[in-house]
């Protein structure tokens, strides 16, 4: 079997919300527009349909769509793929990568946000998790955003689990000197947790989530492929 014909299975986690699961469609087709030759299905781990078990039938490459390491990527993605009994590679989650930074710049950016103005405070949003280093890893981002932006700051914040939030947050911003609030999205997709960003942000210009973003379709690909290879050479 040669690498095009070994599917690539991408797994997102699932909301109630059809805007969620329209946003990976659209990620998905652009993964499609750049590898046409590629078999990729998208699927959900929960919530909406299909699951992974309904498109995961024979020997495949999984292919995580989610930005960290919490218990998703840990346990959930993992065990779904044990209880299939189907020879599958599990890749690395997305993040972290320079490209989802780029993403959420390129956001922010067609949101009307520019480096250097150092009125505007910005907010790293992203869902939260009790595992702490899913949540570090979006902290070190905005930390490293803070050092090169010539924002007056920039805050990681949590939509749920973890803090802080996104009004101590935009308090903290606001100590320092910013009159201006921009909230850049550490989502893949729309749903409860960003429109819950969204709501406690006031008056803040608030970034769509990556989405569709083609940067964020290579690196699907490049998950898929580095696994595959891996595959390969142990083989």
């Amino acid at each position: 079997m040669t690498s095009s014909e070994i599917p690539l299975i991408a797994v997102a986690h699932g909301s109630r919300d059809p805007r969620s699961a329209a946003s990976i469609h659209a990620l998905l087709d652009v993964v499609r527009s750049l590898r046409p030759e590629l078999d990729v299905r998208g699927c959900f781990l929960d919530l909406c349909a299909p699951r992974l078990s309904d498109v995961l039938r024979g020997p495949s490459v999984v292919v995580p769509l989610l930005l960290g390491k919490a218990y998703h990527a840990r346990v959930d993605v993992p065990a779904a793929v044990a209880e299939s009994r189907v020879p599958a590679v599990v890749t690395d989650v997305l993040g972290p990568d320079p490209r989802l930074e780029s993403a959420a710049l390129r956001r922010l950016s067609e949101a009307g946000v520019s480096f250097g103005d150092r009125s505007l405070g910005v907010v790293l949003a992203g869902a939260g998790s009790s595992h702490g280093p899913a949540n570090e890893a979006v902290a070190k981002v905005a930390r490293r955003w803070a050092r090169e932006s010539g924002w007056a700051g920039v805050e990681a914040a949590f939509a749920s689990i973890a803090s802080p939030d996104v009004p101590t947050a935009v308090e903290r911003l606001r100590s320092r000197g910013a009159t201006r609030i921009a909230v850049a999205s550490w989502f893949l997709a729309p749903g409860l947790l960003p429109d819950k960003v969204a709501s406690l942000a006031g008056d803040a210009v608030v970034a769509r989530p990556l989405g569709d973003d083609v940067e964020v379709a290579q690196l699907v690909l490049d998950r898929y492929d580095f696994a595959l290879a891996r595959q390969t050479l142990a083989a």
